[in-house]
């Protein structure tokens, strides 16, 4: 376990002390028994013993990526907005750099939530209706004139 001070600007001028604590993956994988649960998900460290006897999927499931890297488990069941945001509270700490993957980095997974109100979910349905609706037309106009 590491501790590293950060200093950070909080937008007023005054610099605000920030620490984060990185853990090695062996510290990790020995936090896997009921006593005690740790979970890597992308890249941070999450200390979820409170949370085991509520979460909604059993206990079973977390015990099973119990001390290990779970960020592609979490992904798959496509945890909710207010899933990720609860999982802040059980944040301990990052993955030591030394010992993050190339692929997973430390991505903050509340900033990977899909958009609800993209554009680019209705260009199809709205070009789909445009089509049908100029195809309605030609074939009205054809049916008037025969």
């Amino acid at each position: 376990m590491a501790t590293v001070e950060a200093s950070d600007c909080d937008g007023k001028g005054q610099g605000v002390e920030t620490s984060v604590t990185y853990y090695r993956l062996e510290e990790v994988a020995k936090r896997n028994s009921m006593k005690e649960i740790w979970l890597v998900i992308h890249g941070r460290v999450y200390d979820i013993t409170r949370f085991l006897n509520e979460h909604p999927g059993g206990e079973e499931v977390l015990l099973e990526q119990a001390g290990a890297d779970a960020s592609e488990s979490f992904e798959d069941v496509g945890h909710s907005s207010d899933a990720r945001e609860m999982l802040k509270q059980y944040y301990i700490g990052d993955v030591h750099p030394n010992d993050l993957k190339p692929e997973s980095g430390s991505k903050d997974p509340l900033k990977d939530t899909p958009c609800k109100s993209c554009w680019s979910y209705w260009i199809l349905p709205i070009l789909g209706a445009i089509v049908l609706g100029f195809l309605y037309r030609y074939y009205t106009a054809e049916s008037k004139s025969s």
